[in-house]
């Protein structure tokens, strides 16, 4: 269990806290329970990274579930056979348990290989978390020779993470997770997703860091847990699924909402395009080039 420090500015955070840890205190099953549990506020940056890696310091893979995923049954043993076929294996580095197609892929296999990890309910190994860098200190090399590109042949899509990638290294943007797509990016390596969603995100309130009813993400507050079907169904060739991160794409490229945004997106593509003909110049904010988010 792994847990972040009230914020000392915001009044009544400390009896939150305190309530929820006591929650831990109550499970009554036949199991190890162990904590980690900071006094002070680290932030979503340092707090989950450091969480996770304090972990794998314990085990040598894990399944990780932040307070607002609601797993559905299948999450379990879906993560579990995964974690254990794919052990050893270099070119997997992580298995989600969400899937943000909206039903619109059918599949006879039980999941697919893709370049977009997820990370609403997830699983992975020592072998793949040690390669993680918090600090993204690759990041200005990989940039300037453009070699992320291969991943991304949408052109938005490559603007977009991009300059997201430029503002998690610059600091303005606290987060872990951006990381962990670049780290698994930086090694080539793939994510496991279901063939269906197994993760339903019950964290959609007011009072929520980032998932809000109104934040990116709130397209995503509809996505319900479904159930796979057993015995699993893998897949016969081991590739990222091209037609289903290109589906991927077009469901989060941003739509116009009306002539200032629509300028704005503009302006913001501009940008981009003049910056990486000149290898200078600002980057834009992420949100415009693509609606809600990755």
């Amino acid at each position: 269990m792994i847990a972040d420090g009230p914020r000392a500015e915001r009044p009544g955070e400390a009896e939150k806290c305190a309530a929820t840890r006591a929650i831990i205190d109550e499970v009554d099953w036949d199991c190890e329970v162990e904590r980690n549990f900071s006094e002070t506020n680290l932030g979503c940056r340092l707090r989950i990274s450091s969480g996770i890696t304090w972990a794998f310091e314990r085990i040598d893979k894990a399944i990780i579930l932040e307070d607002d995923c609601l797993p559905s049954g299948s999450f379990f043993p879906y993560s579990s056979e995964l974690l254990d076929r794919y052990e050893s294996d270099e070119r997997v580095m992580m298995i989600s348990g969400n899937n943000r197609l909206f039903g619109r892929a059918e599949s006879a296999d039980s999941y697919y290989f893709s370049r977009y990890p997820h990370y609403w309910g997830w699983a992975t190994w020592r072998r793949a978390w040690a390669k993680y860098d918090v600090h993204m200190t690759q990041w200005p090399e990989i940039r300037d020779r453009k070699l992320f590109d291969q991943y991304l042949p949408n052109m938005v899509g490559r603007y977009y993470w991009e300059s997201t990638f430029q503002h998690v290294f610059d600091g303005n943007i606290n987060t872990w997770a951006y990381q962990w797509v670049f780290s698994i990016w930086a090694n080539s390596g793939l994510c496991a997703v279901p063939a269906r969603n197994l993760i339903r995100n019950i964290g959609f309130h007011a009072e929520a860091t980032n998932t809000t009813r109104h934040s990116v993400y709130s397209s995503l507050a509809s996505l319900d847990a479904e159930e796979l079907d057993f015995p699993l169904n893998h897949p016969a060739t081991f590739l990222a699924s091209s037609d289903k991160d290109r589906l991927e794409i077009s469901l989060w490229a941003a739509r116009s909402k009306g002539l200032l945004y629509a300028l704005n997106r503009y302006a913001a593509m501009m940008k981009m395009l003049i910056r990486r003909a000149r290898g200078r110049g600002q980057w834009p904010d992420p949100g415009l080039l693509v609606r809600g988010g990755w």
